[in-house]
């Protein structure tokens, strides 16, 4: 959408700009620009920048191999002429944040991680690898996902598939919001502006869905499997034919999945060649299994095929449909509440530095007021008043480091009767 003559204008700038000061290697020169007309200088960065994977997929150059020569002192040999940009690309920052939450950073283990590969125009940049953590101390990017098309829309759209076919389990990701914004008709047309998650996405749209019954049916069924497999299918040379049968007919395995605060008891009963019963409490669905390799499955559930991805972890098991992900503990609660009758305890939710408590014992808050401030991966991070009442008592001090669930204040909720 930048016309051919101001991204010129723009580029001649930042070389006059780069020889004002006798600059020597990559650095990256920002500007504003005003109604396609006109620019205005924000910022030189003397770095390459995180996307720079997108320039190098339209000029075919290594852009850090070039910053590593001409600090070793070699001669830059290209002209200006030999730069020569061909189709688009788009770049997704793949992070442990939690939109629902003010993209709240979020730390821990990655249980799993796994990309799709060997797909014509796609780039994958990453510094973690499965059973990693990601840790506070650094920025929460799992990593860059970069697609290259002859148009931009293709582009785009390699860059969606390939988002929905990238496992990340473990931690709570911006994957599924990635997805959501680059299927927006504003940002297909190239419209989206600096307004855009908050005239798009509001609170309701950010939060998670739980699993409906179908998906907690294939995880079961999935957990069958599994289960299966392992007591049977890698220690006995039994054909894939028979592993469900029994001299009794069908037997049912019960299972109790729990996916945050829900939980589903159900049973799965064998139904023929690679076909499952899964009935629950007022449900029943039909499932077949298409296929099961290496995390991925391919399941006809009342005569519909899905797509999924899955890791068994534990306990638990980690299951992604059109990028949305879930995770099913097996015979476990979901969480308690920090809350004990008429009061509660405000925890921290990432490790941090204390920067600033607003509130002294005894004030009286409301629903969302700011008790204190963390700072964490290079951010400012709100904690607010989980509900109406007043603050009992401050647990921490300013300048400390408190870690993820670390006690911060003792809250009394107002009376509601």
């Amino acid at each position: 959408g930048l016309p051919a003559s101001l991204r010129a204008e723009m580029g001649a700038a930042a070389v006059r700009l780069a020889q004002a000061i006798g600059y020597v290697g990559a650095g990256t020169v920002e500007f504003l620009v005003e109604n396609d007309s006109a620019f205005h200088f924000i910022e030189m960065n003397t770095r390459l920048q995180v996307e720079h994977p997108v320039t190098e997929m339209v000029t075919g150059l290594d852009l850090v191999e070039w910053q590593l020569r001409i600090a070793a002192g070699e001669a830059l040999t290209l002209s200006q002429e030999d730069v020569v940009a061909s189709g688009h690309a788009v770049e997704a920052r793949l992070y442990a944040e939690d939109p629902a939450r003010g993209f709240l950073p979020q730390t821990g283990r990655l249980a799993h991680l796994a990309f799709p590969e060997g797909r014509a125009g796609l780039r994958i940049d990453s510094g973690v690898e499965s059973g990693q953590a990601v840790s506070p101390f650094y920025d929460p990017m799992i990593a860059k996902v970069i697609a290259h098309g002859e148009t931009r829309d293709i582009a785009r759209r390699r860059l969606i598939r390939a988002l929905t076919e990238t496992a990340v389990f473990g931690l709570t990701t911006n994957k599924r919001f990635l997805i959501d914004c680059l299927e927006k008709d504003s940002f297909a047309k190239g419209d989206a502006t600096t307004a855009f998650i908050e005239e798009h996405f509001p609170a309701a749209d950010l939060a998670p869905s739980g699993p409906e019954f179908a998906i907690a049916a294939m995880a079961a069924v999935l957990k069958f499997l599994i289960d299966r497999d392992e007591a049977f299918g890698h220690s006995l040379n039994v054909s894939p034919e028979l592993l469900d049968w029994t001299s009794a007919g069908a037997l049912e395995s019960r299972y109790s999945l729990t996916a945050g605060e829900t939980v589903f008891d159900l049973s799965v009963s064998p139904a023929g060649a690679r076909a499952y019963t899964v009935r629950g409490d007022s449900e029943t669905v039909h499932v077949k299994v298409v296929s099961v390799e290496e995390g991925r499955s391919v399941v006809g559930i009342d005569g519909a095929q899905r797509h999924l991805l899955f890791h068994a972890d534990g306990d638990s098991l980690y299951l992604s449909e059109s990028g949305r992900d879930y995770r099913f503990d097996w015979g476990r609660s979901g969480a308690a509440s920090q809350e004990d009758g008429g009061g509660g305890r405000v925890v921290a939710p990432m490790h941090g530095k204390v920067l600033e408590i607003t509130v002294e014992p005894g004030d009286r808050v409301n629903r969302g007021d700011r008790l204190l401030v963390i700072e964490a991966m290079k951010m400012q991070h709100d904690i607010v008043a989980p509900a109406a009442g007043a603050v009992a008592d401050i647990l921490q001090q300013v300048g400390v480091q408190v870690a993820a669930g670390d006690p911060l204040v003792d809250f009394a909720v107002a009376d509601r009767s």
